[in-house]
């Protein structure tokens, strides 16, 4: 069983750089073939260097598409949370909670269609657009602990690396 101090002795252990990747999709596929290998991967990291935040504006919000967002989440929520508690009814759990799921539906639209209206409504203009955000990194490394670096970079030799930018051929210390 791990105790707390010793994942905080993990977290300092040295590790090397096994090589660095465009896409995170290619520094997993290096951790996948790791462990296919055996080799045991809870001593690797997979690391974003170059880190961005990046936000794709989805198209315009107005207030009836902002009271349409908030109308559908407060019906999930509101159906969500009439199901529970028409569990609580013993005579007839199914029938009052499939009951108290739909009037929740219908309470919960309505609420989150005006919470929705009100919340677009105070914002004066200055958002008047939705859009997702996300983190995005430039480069990803692949890290293992010191003691473990000649064993990965052994069983990565076995078959050439995923698109590497720039592959260590001899691992590299970091902090």
């Amino acid at each position: 069983m791990t105790r707390p101090h010793d994942r905080a002795e993990d977290a300092r252990e040295q590790r090397v750089v096994l090589g660095s990747y465009r896409e995170y999709a290619d520094a997993e596929r290096v951790v996948d073939r790791l462990s296919d290998a055996g080799f045991p991967v809870e001593h690797t990291a997979i690391v974003g260097r170059g880190l961005n935040s990046v936000e794709q504006v989805t198209g315009r919000l107005t207030t009836l598409g902002a009271a349409g967002q908030s109308a559908l989440s407060g019906a999930v929520l509101g159906a969500l949370f009439g199901w529970i508690f028409g569990l609580f009814n013993w005579v007839d759990p199914v029938i009052s909670g499939l009951l108290l799921a739909f009037y929740g539906l219908l309470f919960g639209a309505a609420l989150g269609a005006v919470l929705g209206v009100v919340g677009h409504s105070l914002t004066g203009g200055r958002r008047d657009f939705s859009s997702i955000s996300a983190m995005r990194a430039d480069s990803y490394e692949v890290l293992v602990s010191a003691h473990l670096a000649d064993e990965a970079a052994r069983l990565l030799g076995a078959a050439p690396a995923p698109r590497a930018d720039h592959p260590a051929p001899s691992p590299r210390p970091t902090a």
